[in-house]
């Protein structure tokens, strides 16, 4: 088997908080959402956005669990971005985080490679959402 990135993981402070924001915000789905009652509260929770392929990689919530861990939660970049999320209509996507009232922390800024709006996730973390040019090729 080839290999591929499969898991970005995401220090949150609350599981059901995160897939919330997550959900209901930005639209992506829970793909799982077990428990693991032998590691306490520890859960495994797996979300992508809508039709995704199974092998893209998906974003891994996975809760503080000591003070360390919790000094990073909102700021595991130190300041920057550090996730990125394709959209197909930029425009759709930055009204709805209006609605929702998700902080739009850069503008929606046209670049050669596409446009790009930077917006913070319930804990601050930075998000490009990008909208790529016709021709711009990964």
């Amino acid at each position: 088997m080839p290999q591929y990135f499969a898991r970005n993981t995401l220090v949150v402070e609350n599981y059901d908080d995160a897939i919330d924001f997550y959900a209901n915000k930005l639209g992506v789905e829970l793909m799982e959402g077990t428990s693991l009652p032998a590691e306490g509260d520890k859960r495994w929770g797996v979300l992508r956005p809508p039709g995704s392929d199974v092998s893209s990689c998906a974003l891994l919530l996975a809760k503080a669990n000591n003070e360390r861990q919790v000094t990073h939660v909102g700021n595991q970049t130190d300041g920057r971005v550090g996730f990125f999320l394709f959209t197909d209509d930029v425009e759709r996507d930055h009204a709805k985080l209006l609605v929702d009232g998700v902080t739009i922390a850069r503008p929606l800024t046209a670049f050669p490679y596409g446009r790009v709006l930077v917006f913070a996730d319930l804990y601050g973390n930075l998000w490009d959402l990008i909208e790529l040019s016709p021709m711009t090729v990964l």
